[in-house]
Parts: C-alpha cells; structure tokens; sequence
C-alpha cells in the first residue's frame, strides 16, 4: 500500500509539473504542461466524440505528427484524453441527435434518445456524465492496483513467452471482432506480411519493396493508421448522408432526481464491473462492454418492456461500461505492451516514435510517464465532468453543422499533418491508397482494426520468435517446453477451437447483429 501511494504522489507529480513555456510576446511563463496537454485531449476528444463520423481512431492518427513537438509523457497522457474524453462524448450524440458518436454508443441510443423525446435529456445527460466519472475513478484505481503485480509477472516472461503471448492476444482479437471469423485472420495475416516490408531485422537484406527506395525502411505506423481509418472514415461518411434528428425539446434539468439515482446506482456499479473485464480483453472487448451490459441490466429488470421506451437503466449501465472498458485497455498497454484494440496499436506507434520500447520495462525506466499517465487519467476525468455538462448547448449547436463542410478541413489537416513528418510527398499518396483500401475493407465487410493489431505486433512478433530461436538453436519445441508459454498457446488453440464450433459460432454472429 506504501508503494502503490508513493507511486501515485510520483505520478500526480509528473502530472502537475511546472515547466516554463516560451509564449509569443510574454517569454517564458511557468505553466503545468502536462495537465494543459490534459484537458486539450479530453476536450478534443469530447468534441470528436460529439461530432458523427469522426472517431477517435482517426483523430489520434492524424494529431500522432503534433505530439513529435511535445515530450513523451504530455503526448501520451493528450492521445489517452482524447480516446477516453470520446466516450464520453459520444453518449451526447446518442442522447440528442440518436446517432452513435462512438461505435461504444450505439446501445446508448435506444433509451438515452426515447428519455430526450420525453424531455428528460437533461436527466439522460447527467446520469450519463455521473456513471462514466464512477466509472472512470474505479477503473483508474483498478490500473494503479494491477500495473505493479502485472508488470512483476511480466518482467520473468522471455522471448518464448512474449512471442505465445502476442498469439493470444491475436486470436482474441479474432473471436471479439465484429463480423466473420475467417476475415478476421485474413486482415490479422495481412497486417502481420505489411509489418515485415522493408529491411531484414537481422540481415538488411530488403523485403518486398519490389526496388522502391522510399519503403526499404518499411512502411510508416502514421501512414498506414491514417489512411486506414482517418480517409477511409472520410470516404465512408461521405458515402452516405445521415439525417440529425436533433431533439427540439428543452434540455431540461442536468442533475438527476433521487428516484433517477436510486435506479441506476447499481447498474452503473454493475456496469462499471463489466466494462472493466472486458476492457482488458483483446479485439472488441472495451466495444463488446456497453452491449453486455445493457442485456443484463434488461434481463434483471423487473418490468423488461420499459427498455427502449426510456429506461434510465439502460443509460447508466452501458454509459459505465463504455467508459471503465476505455481506460481499463489500458492495463495490457502499460504492463504488458500488448495493445488490446486498434486506439492502443495507435499508442503503442507514438510510444515507438517517442523511443520508448513498450512493455514492463516502461514501469521501471520510465516510472514516471507510468504512473503520470495513471494519474492524468483522474485529472481527466473530473475535466470531462466539468467539460461536458456546462457546454451542452455548445454541443447542441455544433451537431447541427453540416458533415460536407467538416470534411474538407478533416482532409487537410490529414495531408499536412502526414507531410510534416517525413516531408515525403509519397506519404500523402500512400494514405491516399491505405484510404482507399481502407473503405474497400470497410464495403466487403471486412475490419480494419485486426490488420492494424496485426501491422503493431507483427515486427514484435518476428523480433521475439527470432530471440527465442536463437537461444534454443533452432528448437520450435522451446515453445512448448517453457511452462508459461506452452500455457498461453493453450488458451489461444482452445478458444479458436470454441469459437469455430457451430453452435459458438451463431450464438456469436447473433451477439454482433443485436
């Protein structure tokens, strides 16, 4: 206990650190840098979460070139507001216009939107802000209680064990991910083949760059991340037009009544626990959250028919969810460097950019950006509190701006902010065609966020499957002699196996269209 305080005063520290800033006309003035970097992240990322069709995935891609300007730790702690500040954001969207902000919002519409129409979208919007704040508060508590034991375990893993872990994590993301099982390999098996494109870890001998030189140091992590999702997600959302129907009914009171609160204390309890398993979980766990919670909170309930008429229940539950999911993704990130989902491939390319090796050994180099980005994660959340419910009508109006006029300024910012790295014209033609292929995937049905997942740990991957043979000159039963290892592949063959099973397999594809 002594330490987990110690640590949390060295992290609240790095977090409110004073550092003097050179502003034009003043000169240096003292400023706590990291917490300005804050609530800019939880600020963007409440408004991408409000704004339709502008996602956090996109979002950390193009702002990744920006945080080259700021040190690793204010630059990781801006891109962490900016995913879990969207989720909050997106549950404003659903509320007033019943349009998803984020994917994690959609169960938020059925009865968040039915309260709005009834005038309650005020109650809808407070109890949502309340449940994500409790939410937000235990999940940190949970990251400070398991980064330590974590990273422990993680220290005694060698290449063999990271290797079969980086597997697991692989086939998790498979089975949680929307859609075919078999699309997901294959966008899983195509991010891994993108990943080995350029130099030859250990030779430098060239690979797959059919003689271009601009790829013999392989692919650009922001490049691809852009194209992927930053102009694909522009293409798809110009594909179709949507109609906002922004509730017209005054916003009404903010601050939920007693009986508001006597009902949904539990499931934001209840959803908060939820959210918070499977949060850590590989693939779509931090998405798959809000859904679960929303079924369980519908099958307790005494009167089940209330939800999808206005049942507060089914605001607070998912809300919690949804945001204990966002932050406990973190746990696999900082302990284990494993990232659960496609917004932590993300982080896990500006720790890379930054030179940091992500892993257990962030804790023990780098205690400082650990347990800061932990306790940002506090000071975000009472930022989003105070952001979001005075600005509602702010939100209100921004919702109503048109998507044809935010698109133009989207594609700009993408092409500058790429430029900017390399100053390579052939990296705005590359997201041009990771854009393209990007919103190809996106019509056939396939995922995008597997071949992302797959492109992160597939050099890692590679580096540890070369360590571990090299160590046991040559022998592939090293894997399965190593106790830990033999263990993680276990799980992995085990799950795959559950997962192709018919049965398994339609009560999953069921789970998805619901």
């Amino acid at each position: 206990m002594g330490d987990l305080l110690a640590n949390l005063a060295l992290g609240f520290g790095t977090v409110l650190q004073v550092v003097p800033v050179e502003v034009p006309g003043l000169g240096p003035v003292p400023l706590p840098m990291n917490v300005v970097l804050c609530f800019v992240g939880c600020l963007v990322g409440t408004l991408i979460g409000v704004l339709p069709g502008v996602g956090p995935v996109a979002t950390i891609a193009m702002l990744l070139p920006i945080t080259f300007k700021f040190d690793p730790t204010g630059a990781l702690i801006m891109l962490a507001g900016i995913y879990y500040g969207a989720q909050y954001g997106g549950s404003t969207t659903a509320i007033l216009v019943n349009i998803p902000g984020e994917a994690t919002s959609v169960v938020t519409t059925l009865d968040g939107h039915q309260m709005a129409r009834q005038g309650r979208a005020g109650v809808a919007l407070g109890i949502a802000a309340i449940g994500s704040f409790v939410a937000g508060c235990v999940a940190t508590v949970l990251i400070a209680a398991l980064g330590a034991p974590l990273t422990r375990l993680a220290l005694v893993f060698g290449p063999a064990e990271y290797f079969s872990l980086m597997v697991m994590g692989l086939v998790f993301a498979v089975v949680l991910a929307r859609g075919s099982i078999l699309k997901a390999v294959a966008m899983i098996l195509l991010g891994i083949l993108l990943s080995t494109v350029g130099a030859d870890l250990e030779t430098g001998q060239e690979r797959m760059t059919f003689g271009l030189p601009f790829l013999s140091d392989g692919i650009d992590f922001p490049v691809l991340a852009m194209g992927l999702f930053g102009i694909a997600e522009i293409l798809r959302n110009l594909d179709h037009t949507e109609a906002r129907d922004v509730v017209r009914q005054k916003i009404g009171r903010l601050l939920p009544g007693r009986d508001d609160l006597r009902q949904s204390g539990l499931p934001i309890l209840r959803g908060t626990v939820i959210g918070a398993v499977l949060g850590i979980l590989p693939g779509n766990g931090a998405v798959l959250g809000p859904f679960a919670s929303y079924t369980l909170e519908k099958r307790l309930a005494r009167d089940p028919r209330r939800f999808g008429t206005g049942a507060i229940e089914g605001v607070a539950g998912p809300e919690s969810a949804n945001n204990a999911g966002a932050q406990t993704s973190f746990i696999p990130l900082l302990t284990l460097g494993i990232p659960p989902n496609a917004v932590m491939a993300l982080m896990v390319g500006a720790m890379t950019i930054h030179g940091i090796v992500p892993g257990p050994q962030v804790m023990t180099k780098n205690a400082g950006l650990f347990w800061g980005m932990i306790a940002s994660m506090w000071v975000g959340n009472v930022m989003l509190l105070v952001i979001n419910l005075p600005l509602i009508g702010l939100w209100v109006r921004l919702l109503k701006v048109p998507y044809r006029l935010m698109f133009p300024a989207i594609l700009l910012l993408c092409c500058v902010g790429i430029y900017s790295i390399n100053s390579l014209p052939t990296d705005i033609l590359f997201i041009g065609l990771f854009g393209a292929v990007g919103y190809a995937l996106i019509r056939l049905d396939f995922e995008p966020a597997p071949l992302l997942l797959g492109f992160v740990l597939g050099k890692l991957m590679e580096e540890n499957l070369r360590r571990a043979l090299i160590i046991s000159r040559g022998e592939m039963t090293t894997f399965i002699e190593r106790p830990i290892s033999a263990g993680l592949l276990l799980v992995a063959v085990m799950l795959l196996v559950v997962a192709l099973l018919p049965a398994i397999r339609r009560s999953r594809d069921e789970v998805f269209v619901e």
